[in-house]
């Protein structure tokens, strides 16, 4: 393995060892490639792990600079954090904000997507009371109950709606123009660009133009969409977005990414923390206090593995690994898949459900059937409109063969299913 250092970190001059295929390009041998990959990572053995969703796996390089980055900061203490970790910490975030497409004083480090996004509700200060701000049924959990906790804080009235499903992008723009018109207060709405909960892509930019238009304000839920589809922030076009580096860019946990425009900064208040005086910039919008500087610092390497992918080429990879178990599902009788066909309406995640079988217990004894009888990991979700399902994430480092053992898992599945 070799030797990274400081100024490769910083120069996103990571290079792949020449075992683990670095001669290889796009133009060459897909599974060589993907093989090549896949020896990067170390997942758990005896199991076919299909839960990515929780959060991501750091290539082994980019572990190996994260100790380095421990080591470090453990050593060096206040010596480095007095006399250059600020600058270094500002150049991860500058690599991560041009890998983005925004510019870097628009973006700030958190811990994670639900600080940011944290950060973005409950400073929102543009609502007064009797305004409506709105979210849905496939939002993440926590951000479901920051905009609940709107009602008491800010005296708004939330709106909780249910998205189509099966959806297409037109009555999903439907769904919410809809409940613009039935909500004329309307003034905040929280947009989850790819559900944890089955994976199903919300056309975001077109949604938040028609909201724009109309005076709403809109927060973007990115926490599983940057890594995993092929976009930068700039094509969001929104105002507002909370990004997680520990999912799909592989990037230590702690990682994660808080988006304002310069524009749009007033609309959400300083942390109380930060309220003293000082550059009023993005920075002044969370308080981070002590953590694990280690884990932001390793962002460079996380970007330059990913990198030598290419961020297209991710994507199309795991929409091929989705589409192949996917493939299968559809023609097993009374096997409903979550996620349309549209390739812009999904990347990997997407979840199942055995059409009656829609409470969690029963999902979860599912996807534990599929763990002990074919050593296949997934998980169940619950919170969806229509029902509990299970949660299918294949990964980067994910082989054909995982993706094929669970298409062939399925129809016994299914026989199982009749005796729960």
């Amino acid at each position: 393995m070799q030797k990274i250092n400081r100024r490769m970190m910083l120069a996103g001059g990571l290079a792949f060892p020449a075992a683990a295929g670095a001669a290889l390009a796009p133009g060459d041998d897909d599974e060589r490639f993907w093989s090549a990959i896949a020896a990067e990572y170390a997942p758990p053995a005896g199991v076919i792990q299909l839960e990515n969703g929780n959060w991501g796996m750091m290539a082994r390089p980019v572990l190996q600079a994260y100790q380095e980055l421990v080591a470090r900061v453990n050593r060096d203490t206040s010596f480095y954090a007095r006399r250059g970790m600020t600058r270094d910490l500002m150049a991860a975030r500058d690599q991560a904000a041009a890998a983005m497409g925004v510019p870097a004083d628009e973006i700030a480090f958190t811990r994670n997507a639900s600080e940011a996004l944290r950060a973005l509700i409950l400073g929102y200060n543009r609502l007064t009371p009797g305004d409506a701000v709105l979210y849905a049924d496939l939002d993440y959990d926590a951000m479901q109950t920051c905009m609940e906790s709107l009602a008491t804080q800010r005296r708004a009235r939330v709106v909780r709606i249910a998205l189509p499903e099966p959806a297409t992008r037109q009555t999903l723009i439907d769904t919410y123009v809809a409940a613009m018109a039935a909500n004329p207060r309307l003034k905040l709405i929280l947009l989850t660009h790819l559900s944890h909960r089955t994976g199903l892509v919300v056309p975001v930019r077109e949604i938040a133009g028609l909201a724009r238009a109309r005076g709403i304000d809109v927060i973007v839920d990115a926490a599983h969409s940057w890594g995993q589809l092929d976009f930068t922030l700039r094509d969001l076009d929104c105002d507002f977005v909370g990004v997680n580096g520990h999912k799909w860019l592989g990037a230590p946990l702690g990682v994660a990414f808080l988006h304002i425009r310069k524009a749009a900064l007033d609309r959400i208040d300083r942390d109380p923390l930060n309220e003293a005086g000082g550059h009023d910039g993005i920075h002044t919008r969370v308080h981070l206090g002590t953590y694990d500087f280690a884990a932001s610092l390793t962002v460079p390497a996380a970007l330059a593995f990913q990198a030598r992918i290419g961020s297209a080429r991710r994507a199309a990879r795991l929409r091929m690994l989705r589409d192949r178990w996917v493939t299968v599902a559809r023609t097993i009788p009374g096997l409903d898949v979550l996620t349309p066909d549209d390739p812009t309406m999904h990347g990997a995640i997407t979840s199942f459900r055995v059409r009656g079988i829609t409470d969690s217990a029963r999902n979860a004894r599912l996807a534990k059937w599929l763990l002990d009888e074919r050593g296949i990991f997934t998980v169940q979700r619950d919170g969806v409109a229509g029902g509990a399902c299970v949660r299918v994430t294949p990964a980067v480092y994910t082989r054909v063969s995982d993706v094929d053992a669970l298409a062939a898992a399925l129809p016994g599945l299914m026989g199982f299913s009749r005796t729960i």
